[in-house]
């Protein structure tokens, strides 16, 4: 069972270094104490971010902010061979999932983050080539060697978190979903998490509805807006509180540095939408009534 293992909104790192704001030392001291203050202790990061910076830079605040490990979890992420700066040897963007790669690529996290564990290591992508053999042995080294607390994926269909839970046990799946990406509700992904007690994470929680001006984002934001009032609440409050109703109790992992809408998000875990709002909501989304 990992559903109260981590926090019940999580802290995307990705923006915070050189694929965002850039943040110095000192400010990402300051935005890890601001979310932990904030009931947000679960960080999530992956290899490459930061062209496979942001982990250190982390990990390098992290050995000055006097936080102690043991009230927070660390997430990351391996597999990506990424095409940057830090890695020039890869020519083409691919997948490793080899079990000296794994087992190496972890390793390297932890020295990075400046942790001797990680909470949970996620795969960060399907691979078309990938062995759930070998995927487990490495899994089973890193566990026993108490490297890893949890295993879990990274936008793994139904049937390829089946495969690999053969071998291992899968206990999260962290997929893009959103009020503009909600195909995990029709598609079966949710469904088969709620059956195998896997814990549902979400990317891009808020989906495209402020990062683009179309007929279905000018629907949601009209509809938001008749429930302002009602629920005294934001509008991104709303989009977190409609994926926090759903049953499968899925966790965003929410990307901002901004720490007022990090106050904002956590607030949102109060906010309990009633059930014709939620569809209201859905139905703008869709620009059609449900079947």
């Amino acid at each position: 069972m990992t559903k109260n293992k981590y926090s019940k909104v999580i802290a995307g790192t990705m923006t915070w270094g050189q694929w965002g704001k850039q943040l110095d030392k000192k400010a990402f001291i300051q935005l890890m104490h601001h979310c932990i203050e904030n009931q947000i202790t679960t960080f999530d990061h992956a290899d490459i971010y930061g062209d496979y910076t942001t982990e250190a830079q982390f990990g390098n605040a992290f050995a000055e902010s006097s936080i102690n490990r043991d009230n927070i979890q660390l997430i990351s992420k391996c597999g990506i061979q990424y095409i940057g700066q830090t890695r020039p040897e890869n020519q083409v963007k691919h997948y490793n999932y080899s079990k000296d790669y794994i087992i190496w690529s972890t390793e390297q996290s932890l020295k990075n983050l400046k942790t001797d564990y990680l909470d949970l290591l996620l795969l960060h992508r399907p691979s078309p080539l990938l062995n759930p053999e070998e995927v487990a042995e490495a899994i089973t080294i890193l566990k026993q060697q108490g490297k890893i607390k949890d295993f879990g994926v990274s936008n793994f269909t139904a049937s390829q978190t089946d495969l690999l839970s053969k071998h291992t046990a899968v206990s999260v799946n962290q997929i893009e979903f959103s009020l503009t990406q909600h195909t995990a509700m029709h598609d079966g992904i949710l469904d088969h998490m709620q059956l195998n007690n896997t814990q549902p994470m979400c990317w891009s929680p808020l989906g495209s509805v402020f990062r683009e001006d179309t007929e279905q984002t000018r629907r949601i934001h009209k509809q938001l807006g008749l429930l302002l009032q009602k629920y005294n609440a934001t509008e991104d409050q709303l989009l977190l509180a409609w994926i926090l109703k759903h049953p499968a109790n899925i966790k965003p992992v929410v990307g901002t540095t901004n720490t007022k809408r990090l106050t904002d998000a956590i607030a949102a875990t109060h906010i309990t939408l009633e059930l014709e709002d939620w569809f209201s909501i859905l139905v703008a989304s869709q620009g059609h009534k449900v079947p």
